[in-house]
């Protein structure tokens, strides 16, 4: 029985020892709820051939782990809210110069007015940063998550940062019941770490001035690097599960969809609730679905247009709000709409908000009831 944090935490030093016999592990860390219990729990730690650097901002944080991750060791961090927003200028840095990094985010509201507890849109404000996003929906996930992520991120075929989402409170300091796996086995999933463009011997330029050709061919690297995280992922989901027998969730999500009139779309621990709710109102004869995103980017399309195959209403739920457009996942979804479908955006959740059974089937009825498409609707404000 053990937190988020420490799950996250825990992967994150099996995961470092795994890498002794190569260039080890670093770490840099600064505290900030709800991500502090992760930190605190990783400083306590010994791991061999590993050091955690306890800085002063969350800007340094990164800086450590940019540091360790260009001469080749692997590395992890862990923050929330603003302090990821004071991190965003090296958060992009990592990505840039195409560094393995992993770091767990304890999503919470961005202030002001200050608010701790979960949002997701501190994590989705650097959508484009990037990061490939995982959003986990339970504390399994999150330790399995952060293993996975590492795999992913130094993979040669993307060597891009993992950024694995966690809800504050709901997951960071809710224990459960959590498999935990043991150092041979990660040993096993998570091989030495060979950055190809690491600091060595042989001199290097990192992050020197160059042309916009030059930037151009850069972020096509880039972007067709994250296209081949779902591949990779693919290939990293088998292997755990061989390994770990057990297998990480699919990008995708979905539950009984198949005759489904209207699905519900959500990331994270709603989707819980979602599922709960669709196996009620099924039993009123309603032929409601669920499809929950569990990796954000790079974005799923392909899953997510046979998840909607024969779907005529989508709601999408968001935890989240791009101000003067609305859910930022809903943004997303509402790229793969056919003519004619309706895909309605509900805003819920914010800032810790609470997401009840009465809440979602109010957007159902909303949704059912629709000819069009219309603005984001905010769903339980004030409640």
């Amino acid at each position: 029985m053990i937190t988020g944090n420490h799950a996250a935490a825990t992967a994150a030093v099996l995961a470092g020892r795994a890498n002794r016999s190569g260039r080890g592990f670093c770490s840099g860390v600064y505290p900030i709820t709800p991500s502090t219990e992760c930190m605190e729990f990783l400083c306590l730690q010994d791991i061999e051939k590993g050091h955690v650097v306890k800085v002063e901002s969350e800007h340094s944080a990164m800086a450590v782990c940019i540091g360790a991750s260009v001469s080749g060791a692997r590395s992890f961090t862990t923050t929330a809210g603003n302090g990821l927003i004071y991190m965003a200028e090296n958060v992009m840095v990592a990505a840039f110069l195409r560094l393995p990094v992993v770091m767990v985010v304890g999503n919470r509201a961005v202030g002001p007015p200050w608010n701790i507890w979960t949002d997701h849109s501190d994590s989705l404000a650097l959508r484009d940063s990037g990061w490939i996003q995982i959003y986990c929906g339970n504390n399994q996930e999150v330790f399995d998550a952060v293993l996975i992520a590492f795999r992913i991120a130094e993979d040669h075929r993307v060597l891009m940062p993992v950024m694995v989402c966690q809800e504050g409170f709901v997951l960071s300091h809710t224990m459960a019941l959590t498999e935990i796996a043991d150092q041979t086995q990660v040993d096993q999933f998570l091989p030495q770490l060979n950055l190809p463009h690491r600091l060595a011997q042989t001199p290097r330029v990192v992050g020197s001035f160059t042309s916009s050709r030059m930037i151009e061919a850069h972020r096509e690297q880039h972007h067709n690097a994250m296209r081949m995280a779902w591949d990779v992922y693919t290939e990293a989901q088998t292997d755990f599960e061989k390994t770990f027998d057990r297998r990480p969730p699919d990008p995708v999500v979905t539950y009984r969809t198949e005759d489904a009139e209207l699905v519900l779309v959500s990331m994270g621990t709603i989707a819980e609730t979602v599922n709960r709710v669709v196996d009620n109102l099924r039993d009123r004869g309603l032929r409601i679905g669920s499809v929950r995103v569990t990796m954000f980017r790079p974005f799923p399309f392909d899953a997510l247009k046979k998840a909607f195959t024969g779907i005529s209403r989508i709601a999408v739920i968001d935890r989240d709000i791009s101000l003067g457009f609305g859910g930022v996942l809903w943004g997303e979804v509402r790229s793969l709409a056919q003519p004619g479908m309706v895909v309605q955006n509900y805003v819920s959740g914010l800032g810790g908000g609470d997401v009840r059974p009465e809440h979602v089937e109010q957007m159902v009825k909303d949704a059912l009831e629709r000819k069009t498409t219309g603005p984001s609707i905010f769903v339980g404000v004030g409640e």
